[in-house]
């Protein structure tokens, strides 16, 4: 180990046990009102028997709720390591000021209007974070709800929900954006038999992200697993760390993410921006981190479990096979659609499976599900089934089904279940239809994973099987700036923040990614075409993102005559609509056609880093919204499942006796362009369309747009 990870493990160690086991707290501005949001804290603590020492901290009072108070920080006989700063917004600087002058390790706020209420709050903001730079003092929140560990009674916390007595420990870690969810899990959780060692809230993660607090966490023997309450992907480079981090170490990290809106494309000058909103980009990072993403709250309390015992699954894994055995056959059939529903076709077993099934007394009728009847309550029918389909070995999950009898006679229905998880090579995982309370606690107490509800069911399925581990991919690029395309070289150096679309194709020479030959025409000629007709002829501006909407394109122009009609034309119409770009260049290109057009684009989002999107091409790409978003950059096996993912692109194996694509090319371009996840002074590219030609033939963009960071600091 080097001396800086040595460091750093320590100061991880140092971050667990203040956060999570300080020997000493303080309550700055706690009320003597027990039932008050800011009297909470210490009534539970009290309550709980946290075994630390505990400073009520209020400047009024010298006695608050029967124990004795300090007027201040400064006050104190000894420097805690906690501080809950609870007062108002307007107090919280100086208190965290007085945090930092004494050297607390750890100051949580629980005020808010902060950076979400606009200007006057990001500017509190800033004030917040310069008063602890350069200091030892870390801050978590504002808007934190605070800190709670069931092991050691710490309910550093003004969540109400802490007010019920006997909460239910485990060994899952649960850290949440939201502050009011920390309780909504503590007490659903303890519903669904599912514990937790710790609950923290981060809210809005000025300073201790999820991802710090997650990776500080990861030697604490008491924890094996994480659920992460997310509104957005703050911190990013913290969080893919730790969720890394925590694969090697096979402690799973489950998310239920908030947020399906579009959110900040408007900022964004190409289609990409528009198809790739805040949810498709969120989805594509968690699974890129090897994040389980659910979509409901049982998916994320329940799933958990099945997390464990799944291995996450490299990059280049074939699809996963879920089999499905049961007693009921509707119910079976609410979890076969709602796998379908995301994504996952269950898998029959084969014949010889059956007929083994029949040997062994367990017969069921071939199909996509072994529905062994009302006989599976039995308990001599039920055992050999699972039996049978474990030793096949044709499943990477078996999701067991079962009906009335799981609530009336769990002990012929569950008992075989309970006794097989423990020695399957294979995931079982089972959902109950009726309520029954005695089963499932019965399936929650052995760690087998077990369901309530159809949807959380296939959601905690499909979220663990999408897990992907993906090596990372190395991203050469020249040791001479001036080895990069002499257009992007002089955008950078004048910080225009764009490429004309003459210059956007020299970036596709330098990536290797095939485009249409152009003529500039500059002067009115239009003699001399180094190509023949039909032609194109666009306006040439790099602050004309979208030339279409100028009246800046011409298409099937037939001859010179024509081409320069058309050039007068474009001229007028760019003139008209934008009259502060001036007399504008016209670019001419052959017309080209292809089996299919397709976008092909590239952005860094502002969050979650490099994106690359695929999509079906042409001006109404935003509109038929048909994608499919990857972190970038990407290997030729994920360009293919990106291929596969866009249901207007399945035209290019050959649909109705058209020619196939060649989907080869297309797959090498979206590589190529995922490659610019290297050259961080591109922050946004678009090819729009790449023509995908006949199959052998290539792939050929004939607009291109990019879009630069400003000047280059070499």
């Amino acid at each position: 180990m080097t001396a800086s990870a040595t460091v750093d493990a320590s100061a991880a160690s140092s971050l667990n046990r203040v956060l999570f086991d300080p020997a000493t707290v303080a309550l700055v501005g706690v009320s003597n009102d027990p039932a008050r949001v800011t009297g909470r804290a210490l009534a539970y603590l009290r309550r709980a028997g946290y075994q630390g020492t505990v400073f009520p901290v209020n400047r009024s009072r010298g006695v608050v709720q029967g124990v004795p108070a300090w007027p201040s920080l400064a006050a104190l006989p000894s420097v805690p390591e906690q501080v809950f700063i609870m007062l108002p917004t307007a107090h919280v600087i100086a208190a965290v000021r007085e945090c930092v002058e004494l050297g607390v390790p750890i100051a949580t706020v629980l005020a808010d209007g902060f950076g979400e209420t606009g200007p006057a709050g990001v500017a509190l903001t800033r004030e917040l974070m310069n008063a602890v730079a350069g200091s030892g003092t870390r801050i978590l929140g504002p808007s934190s709800l605070g800190v709670v560990n069931l092991r050691n009674g710490l309910t550093l916390t003004a969540n109400a929900a802490f007010s019920e007595a006997d909460p239910l420990v485990g060994s899952t870690l649960a850290i949440s954006q939201s502050g009011s969810m920390i309780g909504a899990l503590m007490s659903r959780g303890k519903g669904l038999g599912v514990g937790f060692t710790s609950l923290v809230s981060v809210g809005n993660e000025v300073d201790l992200s999820v991802g710090e607090i997650g990776a500080a966490t990861l030697d604490d023997p008491n924890i094996d697993g994480y659920a992460l309450f997310l509104e957005s992907i703050r911190g990013a480079a913290s969080l893919r760390r730790f969720a890394e981090a925590a694969l090697r170490k096979r402690r799973p990290v489950v998310a239920y993410k908030l947020g399906r809106s579009h959110a900040g494309a408007e900022l964004a000058q190409s289609h990409t921006g528009a198809l790739s909103g805040e949810e498709e980009v969120s989805a594509a990072f968690l699974a890129d981190c090897g994040i389980a993403r659910v979509r409901t709250l049982d998916g994320l309390l329940e799933g958990i479990s099945l997390a464990r015992r799944l291995p996450v699954l490299d990059a280049t894994a074939r699809s996963p096979k879920v089999g499905v055995l049961t007693t009921t056959g509707g119910g079976a059939a609410m979890v076969v659609d709602q796998l379908g529903v995301l994504g996952i076709d269950v898998q029959p077993p084969s014949g010889a499976t059956f007929d083994r099934l029949a040997e062994r007394g367990a017969p069921a009728r071939p199909g996509r599900i072994v529905d062994l009847t009302l006989a599976g309550a039995r308990y001599e029918v039920m055992r050999p089934a699972l039996e049978t389909l474990i030793e096949a070995g044709e499943h990477d999950v078996l999701v067991v089904v079962v009906g009335s009898s799981a609530r009336y006679e769990p002990q012929a229905a569950v008992r075989p279940i309970l006794e097989m998880a423990g020695r399957s090579r294979i995931p079982i995982a089972a959902f109950l239809v009726p309520d029954a309370p005695q089963g499932l606690a019965a399936l929650t107490a052995a760690e087998v994973p077990c369901f309530r509800s159809p949807e959380a069911c296939a959601d905690a399925i499909v979220a663990v099987l999408s897990r992907r581990h993906r090596q990372a991919l190395s991203l050469p690029r020249p040791a001479d700036g001036n080895a990069l395309p002499a257009a992007l070289r002089a955008a950078l150096a004048r910080g225009d923040g764009a490429l004309d679309e003459h210059g956007a194709y020299g970036l596709l020479d330098w990536l290797g990614v095939s485009r249409a030959p152009v003529h500039v025409l500059s002067d009115g000629d239009t003699a001399g075409l180094p190509f023949g007709f039909p032609v194109a002829a666009k306006a040439l501006s790099s602050v004309i993102p979208h030339k279409s909407d100028v009246g800046g394109v011409l298409l099937g122009i037939n001859g010179p005559e024509a081409l320069a009609a058309a050039v007068a034309t474009i001229r007028t119409s760019v003139a008209r609509s934008r009259p502060d770009v001036g007399d504008v260049p016209v670019l001419v290109q052959p017309m080209i056609d292809g089996v299919a057009e397709v976008l092909v684009g590239y952005r860094i989002d502002r969050d979650a880093g490099p994106i690359v999107v695929v999509a079906a091409g042409g001006e109404l790409a935003e509109v038929h919204a048909d994608r499919s978003v990857r972190m970038a950059p990407v290997d030729l096996a994920t360009a293919f499942d990106m291929i596969g993912e866009v249901q207007a692109l399945q035209v290019l194996s050959g649909f109705r006796g058209r020619p196939p694509g060649d989907i080869a090319a297309l797959a090498a371009a979206i590589v190529s362009m995922s490659r610019l996840a290297g050259l961080h002074e591109v922050t946004e590219a678009e090819i729009n369309p790449l023509m995908v030609l006949p199959e052998g033939h290539g792939v050929v963009a004939v607009d291109a747009l990019v879009r630069v960071a400003g000047v280059r600091h070499e």
